[in-house]
């Protein structure tokens, strides 16, 4: 791959303003680094992409879809959560949870959740339990980010891969890159502006060509690149905002926290150009979905 490409992440302008939209094609990746190991250990110069050198191991949960090559720079690691073994045992839990779909355990073996957790807390990456990221945020527990993705990919035959979706709070970056290995395009908004930095230096070094972050208000959704195959929202509200209804393709799912002390993971689904149905999944606890940027 040449280094002479675009800074990431790509500008909305750069698939918008008239011109046809192309589905992405997924490009080799490199193993996210979290803002403190990218200050560390990671440099850019002359906005030249990151060289990876050593592969990671391939995922081996059935029916990945081998969309990417991920690889990682050689760095020195002596935190055992660096081990393919540690998250091969994260993903073997989460499918006893329930989790069936192949694509998405593989997705999920293949992105090192230590990666996008601040060292102080690396020991505790692989544990099924939201962790904190700052500005009153968490990074969801892996149970949960792999059964939303499962229950919006529902409409997707086994083994398929989802087209353009949309993830309402980007947060660390973790499920959009999860999700990069899901769908052929994914786009991610994130209205808390340090938080959408963080999620940039995690990914810059990445070369996820399918992959746009946006900072805005998640609540208005992206509806110049509507209609999306799939929704995901990372917060929860007392319902879902009309407009990221609107921007759902017909016969796609949004799959969403809803309520305020008690929350419920629902799916909907467009049935039609005005008609959507709904569906509870199961009880969930997320940080309260809000308006505006900060």
């Amino acid at each position: 791959m040449s280094d002479r490409r675009s800074t990431f992440p790509l500008p909305l302008s750069s698939v918008t303003g008239g011109v046809e939209r192309r589905q992405a094609t997924p490009a080799p990746v490199a193993t996210p680094q979290t803002a403190t190991r990218n200050a560390a250990h990671t440099a850019v110069k002359g906005g030249a992409a990151l060289q990876p050198q050593a592969p990671l191991p391939s995922p081996r949960a059935p029916g990945y879809a081998q969309s990417h090559t991920p690889s990682a720079p050689s760095v020195q690691r002596s935190d055992m959560m660096a081990s393919e073994a540690v998250r091969r045992a994260m993903v073997a839990r989460v499918a006893r949870q329930g989790v069936k779909d192949g694509v998405v355990l593989g997705a999920m073996e293949a992105v090192p959740r230590h990666l996008f957790i601040e060292p102080a807390l690396s020991a505790q990456a692989y544990i099924d339990a939201s962790l904190p990221i700052g500005h009153n945020q968490t990074i969801s527990q892996p149970y949960i980010v792999a059964r939303m993705i499962e229950a919006m990919k529902a409409s997707i035959p086994a083994g398929g891969q989802l087209g353009r979706v949309l993830e309402i709070g980007t947060g660390c970056g973790y499920q959009a890159a999860v999700l990069s290995f899901v769908a052929r395009e994914v786009y991610s908004i994130e209205r808390i502006k340090p938080l959408h930095e963080l999620a940039k230096n995690n990914l810059r070094p990445l070369r996820i060509s399918n992959l746009r972050l946006q900072y805005g208000d998640g609540m208005l959704g992206l509806p110049q690149v509507a209609p999306f195959d799939g929704i995901i929202l990372a917060a929860a509200g007392l319902e879902v905002p009309r407009a990221l209804l609107e921007q759902l393709a017909i016969g796609a799912h949004l799959v969403a926290p809803v309520g305020a002390q008690v929350q419920h993971l629902q799916r909907i689904t467009r049935t039609g150009k005005s008609e959507w149905a709904s569906e509870t999944l199961e009880a969930c606890h997320f940080v309260p979905l809000r308006p505006g940027t900060v």
